[in-house]
């Protein structure tokens, strides 16, 4: 029987985090089940620092409210955490049995882990610790694998599409190519989804390798059929045909704990580029933190609702060491070790590699179809 469960929330903040916390709250109460949230996500499982969900003032009304009210943490993982010593000096050391025994000792029967493919790969090693665990998938990116959306992509879509209807008057007004660059590491989703809702011109995402002169002759057709303005949408991990995007070095992360460097500045450079080639001035706009941060859309209190509830029905199932998806457009769940991919070693790196699973965009899929059908150039 469950009796007592705990949530934590962890990578980057999204849309909809609260409402899944929400929906596990509620249907624990309506359970007879206690519901607790560890603070700052695994930092918090670390640090053996919770408190009660479950009849607090602070989880109530938060359905609409962006952010998380138990906050998260990013690179924090526990099977290579990063301790700082009173000397100064910097260690990474597995903290995983210190975690196991603080879940054990605090008396929780299940840990929901809010978050993508690094999340869910440090809940995979732990559940094979002994810790029972089920995953709700988060990503603004929409790249978790084996489920078909995340919570808090369609609030990321949303806003990016809002941005190109706004960029468009500006481009319109003075025949400018106006860029916007969007979230997207190694999937193209949002950039592919805002271009086709928002009507821009040409997309470039990580999963094309980009020739910028294609996206330039697509530019110069509408010049010729006097339309003198583009949108031009770009993931961060947009790629060119000779291999290169734009990152830097990321401070402050540990090199073997995983990715060492960040995505950003591909938005800038192809709207030189751009200029350069087709004489039209560009201007570029990086939408960065707004695409995650803020009230969720309907569809996404909606879907994390859905996510949450199904997530403490497996927990009294005692179905543990999965995630919950959405497949076939049906609530469903699939083994963590399916989602993890190739990326099998207890401990070794966290996620986001190239051995993870990631949804990708693949060349026959239908937004891919239907973007090539009204003519958005794909850079190839």
């Amino acid at each position: 029987m469950i009796k007592k469960v705990a949530i934590l929330a962890n990578g980057g903040d999204v849309s909809g985090f609260n409402a899944v916390i929400r929906a596990i709250m509620k249907t624990a109460m309506t359970n007879g089940i206690e519901c607790y949230g560890y603070i700052d996500g695994y930092r918090g499982l670390v640090e053996n620092n919770y408190i009660r969900l479950d009849g607090n003032p602070l989880a109530s009304g938060i359905i609409a409210k962006g952010g998380s009210i138990i906050g998260s943490s990013t690179n924090a993982i526990v099977f290579h955490y990063k301790v700082e010593h009173e000397d100064g000096s910097v260690t990474y050391e597995d903290l995983s049995d210190q975690c196991v025994r603080n879940v054990k000792e605090a008396g929780f029967d299940c840990i929901f882990t809010l978050g993508g493919d690094s999340t869910q790969k440090s809940a995979r090693d732990l559940f094979l610790k002994g810790i029972n665990v089920i995953g709700v998938p988060k990503t603004v990116d929409n790249d978790v694998a084996c489920t078909e959306i995340t919570f808090g992509y369609n609030t990321a879509v949303s806003v990016a599409t809002e941005a190109i209807d706004r960029l468009h008057t500006t481009a319109e007004t003075h025949h400018r190519i106006m860029v916007l660059e969007v979230m997207g590491r190694f999937a193209g989703w949002i950039a592919l989804e805002s271009a086709i809702s928002g009507g821009a011109d040409v997309a470039l995402i990580p999963e094309i390798p980009y020739d910028i002169n294609k996206a330039a002759e697509a530019i110069k057709k509408r010049i010729a059929r006097n339309k003198k303005f583009s949108l031009v949408v770009v993931s961060e991990g947009a790629i060119s045909k000779d291999g290169e995007n734009e990152t830097y070095a990321a401070e402050g992360v540990d090199a073997k704990a995983g990715i060492s460097v960040k995505f950003g500045g591909i938005g800038p450079k192809v709207a030189k580029q751009l200029q350069d080639l087709t004489g039209l001035e560009a201007r570029c706009t990086v939408l960065g933190y707004m695409q995650r941060g803020g009230t969720p859309t309907a569809y996404d209190r909606v879907l994390s609702t859905k996510y949450g509830a199904k997530a403490m029905e497996l927990a009294m199932e005692e179905k543990f060491g999965v995630l919950t998806v959405i497949q076939n457009g049906k609530l469903s769940s699939v083994p963590l070790e399916e989602v993890i991919g190739n990326n099998k070693e207890i401990g070794a790196v966290q996620g986001g590699t190239v051995d993870s699973n990631v949804r990708l965009v693949t060349l026959d899929h239908e937004l891919v179809r239907t973007a090539r059908d009204i003519g958005i150039c794909l850079g190839d």
